[in-house]
């Protein structure tokens, strides 16, 4: 749940810190006071879109500050992205500058507004004021649905993804099918091209690494004479001449070993020079080696400068270096197999029929558990229809059949009637304003039940609805504060009159002349007064105090 929201320099909020409490809350005052900036800055909390227009006139940046206790899957998802804090609740702060740059944390840590906006999935539910004008749209009555479905079983979810990837990939298929059929001659002529491409490169054979030995190979061939004869004359200068220089240094190590009985100075200069010994020993049995490898060989000779130049010249015909070649022969093959696969029409049919068989599979259990939830959500909103001055009315989501689509085989699309003895009708051809309105909330509070989501918000989701109605649904509204905590922005005394807790919003006037938005916690008596406004209007008197002493009673 909420615990506590701070606001500074947003739109025309100064500053406010206000504390929240379980249970049933509403937010009242006169129009254009401010009231709907609340969830405006709530939601930019929650990961809303932001720009430098909602900082206060004269500030340098706007910042939302909202303190969640959490519940287990919001914990957990704390947990899992490193963002869990020692006090165990949940701290979103969002930062605009004034020039619409943002910055967001989740408890003081450094996070995206996509992050925000995932975990605010799980703590918020906010139900708009314009709810009811997005139902008379089609997509959003499946929408409605499927959140329905998925509320109750988070794999549900899974399955309306995959029936989108599945019809994706179906699509992908008759498209490359339809392709070939249209433009067969091209794609067999770009084939024939590929095929003797390939073939001429597998014949070739090109090696990774190969270019770099094969000049390795040259270039130790081609200069085998005179690396022999190098070789060769260091091998006679260090051990094989009359005098070679191993001798004579080993020669000299030995009388300075002698003399270093004498004066024991002379062993820093033996220490010196019995490794440069040791070295040249080694340097013998190297050069030994290398001169049994080096060969005169002309015939390989011959063999390396063809295969070097028969790459060279293949790599120019395909624009690419000697060392490229290798990869791509591999990507003309991958090619010609990708066009051959293409371009067996048989191949390409089977393959389509099994892509639409794993949709219609995948579609028709989203159907059904579509069929099911259809019924429930049925139900449940003609039942509250009863309350709120519907009688006989009823309420029903059908299932039309269409064709297959991304969102599955059917349109999802909700019939009402608004009195017993008439058929139910499309929701956008039958409802007035007011019955909307009512059919919206209804909606409202029957998918509310549903969720887990621990905080829900109403914003003027009233709107239309008068007169005794407005008294049922502020019960309902209280009745649903029972179980989840329950925020509701409203103009009516009858809903306000519900609430546990009320907070009213008003705007006033600084000494520098600037208009800011202020909110208060009324008490009993100030509660009074406020429903007694909002009953009577600007002249209050003692009937419409009355009243309101009555419907805060009631």
């Amino acid at each position: 749940m909420l615990r506590t929201l701070t606001i500074r320099d947003f739109v025309i909020v100064d500053a406010i810190e206000l504390e929240f409490s379980n249970g049933f809350t509403v937010f009242t005052g006169e129009t254009g006071a401010g009231k709907s900036i609340l969830i405006d800055a709530l939601q930019l909390a929650l990961g809303g879109r932001g720009d430098a227009s909602m900082v206060r006139e004269g500030a340098a940046k706007a910042d939302i500050t909202a303190d969640f206790a959490v519940t287990e899957a919001a914990g957990a998802w704390l947990a899992q992205n490193e963002f869990s804090s020692d006090e165990g609740g949940a701290l979103l702060r969002r930062v605009i500058d004034n020039a619409g740059r943002s910055k967001a944390y989740i408890n003081g840590i450094s996070a995206t507004a996509a992050q925000l906006r995932e975990l605010g999935d799980m703590l918020v539910d906010i139900h708009g004021q314009h709810a009811h004008q997005s139902l008379l749209k089609l997509d959003a009555q499946r929408a409605l649905l499927d959140n329905q479905i998925a509320v109750r079983d988070p794999a549900a979810l899974e399955e309306v993804q995959a029936v989108a990837l599945a019809y994706k990939a179906w699509k992908a298929l008759v498209r490359q099918r339809e392709e070939f059929e249209n433009d067969a001659r091209n794609v067999l002529l770009e084939r024939e091209r590929l095929e003797w491409q390939v073939s001429e490169l597998d014949k070739l054979a090109p090696k990774a690494g190969e270019w770099t030995e094969i000049s390795n190979e040259h270039s130790r061939l081609s200069h085998a004479a005179s690396l022999l004869e190098g070789a060769q004359e260091a091998l006679q200068a260090i051990s094989e001449a009359d005098q070679p220089i191993l001798s004579q240094l080993s020669s000299l190590n030995t009388k300075l070993g002698k003399l270093v009985s004498v004066d024991a100075e002379l062993q820093a200069v033996l220490d010196c020079m019995e490794p440069a010994r040791i070295q040249l020993q080694e340097a013998v049995y190297a050069l030994n080696n290398y001169i049994d490898k080096v060969e005169l060989d002309p015939a390989r000779l011959r063999e390396v400068d063809a295969r070097m130049e028969a790459l060279h010249s293949a790599a120019r015909k395909y624009h690419v270096t000697p060392e490229e070649l290798h990869e791509e022969h591999a990507t003309l093959a991958a090619r010609l197999k990708q066009l051959s696969d293409a371009s067996d029409i048989e191949g390409l049919r089977k393959q389509e029929e099994k892509a639409k068989a794993a949709y219609l599979d995948v579609a028709r259990k989203l159907s059904r558990r579509r069929a099911a939830a259809a019924v429930e959500l049925g139900k449940g909103v003609t039942s509250a229809m009863q309350e709120l001055s519907m009688s006989g009315g009823s309420f029903a989501v059908a299932l039309n059949e269409g064709e297959p689509g991304a969102h599955g085989l059917e349109q999802v699309e909700f019939l009402v009637a608004g009195h017993a003895g008439v058929a139910p009708r499309p929701l956008a051809k039958v409802a007035s304003g007011g019955e909307l309105a009512r059919i919206s909330l209804a909606i409202a509070v029957i998918t509310a039940h549903a969720t887990t989501t621990p905080t829900l918000i109403f914003d003027e989701v009233d709107t239309g609805i008068g007169g005794g109605v407005a008294e049922v649904v502020g019960r309902l509204l209280r009745r649903l504060g029972q179980q989840r905590q329950v925020l509701c922005v409203t103009h009516l005394p009858q809903v306000a009159s519900q609430a546990n807790q009320h907070f009213q919003v008003a705007k006033g006037t600084t000494g520098e002349g600037r208009t800011v938005s202020r909110i208060d916690v009324l008490d009993n008596r100030a509660r009074v007064e406020e429903v007694a406004r909002m009953l009577g209007g600007i002249e209050i008197t003692e009937t419409t105090r009355k009243h309101a002493r009555e419907l805060l009673a009631s």
